[in-house]
């Protein structure tokens, strides 16, 4: 019966078809995804196009539960390890706030240490609720069921908007040092002269090691989603970001990664 109502959570999938579904044994998403495209053809009456869809927002799900896991499990934990390992959270709330709900405390604990973006996702949709889970710190409130799509949207949409440079943390990788309140970096003992968006470019790239970034992820956490400019804006920055790294043998942890983008390495490409 529940997995009936996730099922109708699915674009394309009536109440009829979802217990169809689940009568011939499809009584979790997993089982769903491994499927073969005519057997559930066979079973719903709908089109190949229509089944891929399905399918689609199936696997959405399934990586928006995984997310939603491995985030309430890290919860558990130290707090302050999520400014650094995790990139966003999904936080699903079953139960109405009050003084005895744990993820209440885990929010207003997390908003101590961590400026991590937090979505609520929950089956509480009436106004108190919301007005009281964005009051704890989330950043958004979603309420269940929701779209698969709708959830992945918002979740990329938080992401855009929250800013890696919002940390005030110094970072150091491989002898540069960048002090983000002071607006200094330094090579050693030397002190490096840097442009205000060459400065924020570096602050990205040092506090997102070892991920290669397209031009237009660079764009939206650098310069902000607002902010209309051409793609190849980053490449002239960097550019200028690099020469100004070269006389101190720093240029090379800025790594081009063809047909991708660039990626912040102390390591060897």
């Amino acid at each position: 019966m529940e997995f009936r109502k996730t099922l109708q959570q699915i674009d394309g999938i009536n109440k009829e078809m979802a217990t169809r579904l689940v009568g011939k044994g499809f009584d979790s998403l997993e089982k769903l995804v491994d499927a073969s495209n005519e057997e559930l053809a066979d079973i719903t009456g709908l089109t190949e196009k229509a089944i891929e869809d399905i399918l689609e927002q199936a696997r959405h799900m399934q990586e928006n539960l995984r997310v939603e896991e491995e985030s309430l499990s890290e919860l558990t934990g130290d707090a302050s390890k999520l400014k650094t390992e995790v990139e966003r959270l999904v936080l699903n709330i079953r139960n109405r706030f009050d003084d005895s709900n744990a993820p209440k405390e885990h929010v207003k604990e997390l908003r101590k240490e961590s400026r991590l973006p937090v979505i609520m996702l929950t089956a509480r949709g009436d106004d108190l609720d919301r007005i009281l889970g964005l009051e704890l710190g989330a950043d958004d409130y979603v309420p269940k069921p929701c779209n698969p799509r709708e959830l992945l949207a918002r979740i990329k949409a938080l992401l855009r908007r929250s800013a890696p440079q919002a940390t005030d943390v110094p970072v150091e990788v491989r002898g540069l040092e960048l002090d983000p309140v002071t607006h200094r970096v330094q090579a050693g003992e030397i002190k490096l002269e840097l442009g205000p968006m060459e400065f924020r470019l570096l602050h990205f790239f040092m506090t997102h090691p070892e991920r290669v970034y397209s031009r237009e992820r660079i764009l939206d956490s650098v310069w902000g989603h607002n902010v209309y400019v051409e793609e190849r804006t980053v490449d002239v920055h960097i550019r200028r970001l690099r020469k100004a790294l070269e006389p101190h043998h720093k240029a090379d942890l800025i790594q081009t990664v063809r047909g991708a983008g660039y990626r912040f390495s102390a390591h060897n490409p």
